[in-house]
């Protein structure tokens, strides 16, 4: 499942992002969403998050069934 709609994503969830950092390359860092941060219903390049896990802060791009 891909992370562009907000509704598909619930706090809690494993998924898998894009940190800013990693824009250029792609690399994708999975954790635990903490908050979702972004107000729109969806978003095109996915909704940003922040993980449990270091509070890191970037785009999802899978969620993690």
């Amino acid at each position: 499942m891909n992370g562009q709609n907000r509704a598909n994503i619930q706090v809690g969830m494993l998924v898998d992002i894009v940190l800013k950092k990693d824009q250029l390359t792609g690399t994708l860092t999975r954790g635990h969403v903490k908050r979702i941060l972004t107000k729109s219903a969806n978003h095109p390049h996915g909704i940003k998050v922040m993980l449990q896990e270091g509070d890191q802060v970037g785009r999802v791009k899978t969620i993690i069934s």
